[in-house]
Order: C-alpha cells, then sequence, then structure tokens
C-alpha cells in the first residue's frame, strides 16, 4: 500500500509538471523595466537611439516594457517599443493624470497604461523595480542608480547598455569596489544581445517558480 501511495505522489507530481508546462506555453509575458536618465542633456551621442532600440528589442522578443513614465531615456525606449507593437506600462510619481501632467510635467506618449502611484519619485522606484522582472539600465544618473541598487537587493535580472554612458559606464566598476559580486547583471554593448541576455536570466529564475508550483499542485492533489 506504501508503494501505491509513493506512485500515486510522483504521478500526480508528474502531472502537475505537464499541467504547468502547458501553462507555461501562454505564461504571462516578462515584464522589463527600461531605468535610464530622464534628462538627457548629458548623454553620448546615440544614447537616444540605442534606447529606443532596447525598446524595440524588449517588444520584438515577446515582453512587455515597464517605464517610471517619464521623460529622457524610459520615454524613448516606450517609443521603440510602440513602434514595434509592444505592450509599454508606465508607473508615475504622480498621484493622478491631472498632477502627472500639470504639476510633474510627464507624458503620457507611448504607454498602453500608466498607473499614478503617488509616492512621488523615490517611492515610484521602488514600485516600478518590484513589479518588474528583470531590469535594463541605458545612461543613468542618480535617480538611476537607486533603481539599480533596490534592483540589485532584490535580486533581479538586470543589463547595462555599455558604452550609454553616464552611470551605465561606471556600474562594473562600482559593483567590483563594492564586494558584493555580480549579482545577476550583465553587461553588453548591443540593446538585441543585451535583452537576450537579461530575458535568459529572467526564465532561469521562472524555472524555480514552475518547480515550487509543480509541488505545491501535487501536495493539493494529494489532499
Amino acid at each position: 500500500m506504501a508503494h501505491k501511495t509513493i506512485t500515486t505522489k510522483k504521478t500526480t507530481l508528474k502531472k502537475g509538471q505537464k499541467k504547468l508546462s502547458e501553462l507555461g506555453k501562454a505564461h504571462l509575458k516578462f515584464k522589463v523595466c527600461i531605468s535610464g536618465a530622464a534628462d538627457t542633456t548629458y548623454a553620448p551621442k546615440g544614447a537616444v537611439e540605442k534606447a529606443m532600440e532596447v525598446g524595440r528589442q524588449v517588444a520584438k522578443q515577446g515582453a512587455v516594457l515597464v517605464t517610471g513614465a517619464t521623460t529622457g531615456i524610459p520615454f524613448w525606449a516606450a517609443k521603440g517599443a510602440k513602434e514595434a507593437g509592444g505592450i509599454v506600462i508606465g508607473l508615475s510619481p504622480a498621484v493622478s493624470k491631472i498632477a502627472h501632467v500639470k504639476t510633474y510635467h510627464l507624458p503620457v506618449e507611448y504607454h498602453d497604461l500608466i498607473i499614478y502611484t503617488g509616492f512621488d519619485y523615490s517611492g515610484r522606484n521602488l514600485l516600478l523595480i518590484r513589479s518588474s522582472d528583470a531590469v535594463i539600465t541605458v545612461f543613468g544618473r542618480v535617480g538611476t542608480l537607486n533603481e539599480f541598487t533596490i534592483a540589485f537587493e532584490d535580486k533581479k535580472p538586470q543589463g547595462v547598455l555599455i558604452g550609454s554612458g553616464g552611470e551605465s559606464d561606471e556600474l562594473e566598476h562600482i559593483l567590483k569596489v563594492a564586494h558584493r559580486g555580480m549579482g545577476k547583471v550583465v553587461f553588453d554593448p548591443d540593446p538585441k544581445s543585451l535583452v537576450e541576455k537579461v530575458l535568459a536570466r529572467a526564465r532561469e529564475d521562472e524555472k524555480d517558480v514552475l518547480v515550487d508550483e509543480a509541488k505545491l499542485f501535487a501536495r493539493r492533489a494529494n489532499g
């Protein structure tokens, strides 16, 4: 009887894994946050075009782009994603659309949905990172550094576009002198390759979740 119980549990676990595998084919899209300076005054030549290409690649590779619903790098990445037929979600620091436009002077173009957090920039940054499965940094300043460290502490897969200027070209050095390891951060100068690497890391994280879900399914099935 004990042997039969073990066999049943194994069978149930296999059924759970199979069902989750089937669900995985229609799984929720990965959400990739674009993190970068809202002011591109000091950005090197080509940074805006690189941001747009990152947005395009996120869309082309089947993910949803998440932004801080702001100007600069995130705005141009959103434009690239929409031009490629992608979905773009923004998290605003403002409490409402009126405040978003009139108080913060932020855009609403190139977004399918904007969530008004009402938590100003620092609170918005936390929600922005926590709402995303992965983060890509393109030319950043202090606010971008804040988002990077949140994602690092949360052990999120991250990509840094080398050669886009600003903070992005300093992050590898910062991680080395911080002596905390490289975490789940990858560096690449090519937008397409960078998005591919970041999504690959996100999928690896997802595998662990699917295994846990399969075990949970098996326990529920066995009462």
